[in-house]
């Protein structure tokens, strides 16, 4: 699962998150890990596009919450990438700045959240598109390892049983 901040222009007009040039480069850091859209279920804390593309405050974040709550519930997912600081924010609070904490793995009650830049963040500012790419190649692992079918079980031999001597007389 993948939570983004808020619609942006074109992803409130088509009705669909990350269709813009946001969503490109993460069609590109998806694929770069054999993933594409279909395998991923994407949404955004906020469920529409804040007045001339403002962040977020914090009432509206709130006020969507329920929704994105009922979401993480139906999806059950075992893995959550958060896209930028607000969304961050609100799946986990008080965890510091996404620049301190990008790319590492939190496990809580059994699910594996990642924070990461916002892929419009590295379109802005080009220096981070290196560090997107370095942290979803690290997704790329954690997935390897979290999603990794278990080991068979090892057989094991059921213990010798010692024969017993029988007497002649």
């Amino acid at each position: 699962m993948i939570v983004g901040e808020a619609p942006g222009f074109n992803e409130d007009r088509q009705g669909e998150p990350f269709v813009g040039a946001a969503g490109k480069l993460l069609d590109t850091l998806l694929s770069r890990i054999g993933l594409s859209r279909p395998d991923v279920y994407i949404t955004n804390v906020l469920k529409c596009r804040p007045p001339m593309n403002r962040d977020p405050m914090p009432n509206e974040a709130e006020a969507c919450s329920p929704y994105l709550k009922r979401q993480l519930e139906l999806v059950q997912p075992k893995v959550v990438l958060i896209l930028g600081r607000h969304a961050l924010e609100r799946l986990m609070p008080g965890q510091g700045s996404i620049s301190r904490i990008h790319g590492s793995l939190v496990m809580r009650a059994g699910v594996a959240y990642v924070p990461l830049y916002h892929p419009a963040a590295a379109l802005h500012n080009g220096s981070l598109v290196a560090d997107l790419e370095h942290d979803f190649d690290r997704v790329k692992a954690y997935l390897d390892k979290l999603l990794a079918p278990p080991p068979p079980p090892v057989p094991v031999a059921p213990p010798k049983q010692e024969a017993e001597q029988l007497r002649l007389l």
